[in-house]
């Protein structure tokens, strides 16, 4: 006995749905992966920013915060510390000070694992962060 005809036509179009499904499942992990990584590197890179704007703040003129006149950023001395904390880390950004306000925008470089395939090898992230030095005395501003 032999198959009717419209049955030997459908041979093969489960296995054409199955590949297609599975390439489409592939990219939307794929996506998945490199958007999570790239969201990772970006907190990380704001923390970096963080890190590197406290660092910095941390450099006060020693004489007259010493004598109790008044606290003060050593600018020169806070730009060197927040690049140094920021060239240990791995990224690279800029360093701002302006008062007693230090500004760093660190950047860095996520590399895809998946968007590569399309030609999408890395991708920027940055992240801003900003310290101020304030003095204080039982807790309050001075």
């Amino acid at each position: 006995m032999t198959q009717p005809s419209w049955i030997r036509d459908e041979r093969g179009s489960a296995t054409i749905w199955m590949v297609t499904a599975a390439f489409a499942m592939s990219i939307l992990v794929g996506l998945a992966v490199d958007l999570g990584g790239q969201a990772h590197t970006q907190q990380r890179t704001h923390d970096l920013a963080a890190q590197a704007a406290r660092t910095g703040a941390e450099e006060v003129l020693a004489a007259p915060a010493i004598e109790g006149r008044y606290a003060h950023i050593d600018t020169a001395a806070a730009g060197r510390a927040a690049r140094s904390y920021l060239a240990q880390s791995g990224a690279t950004g800029a360093v701002r000070v302006r008062g007693n306000r230090i500004h760093v925008r660190a950047t860095d470089t996520y590399h895809t694992r998946f968007l590569s395939i399309i030609g999408i090898t890395s991708v920027r992230v940055s992240g801003d962060a900003e310290a101020e030095l304030v003095r204080s005395l039982n807790g309050e501003e001075r």
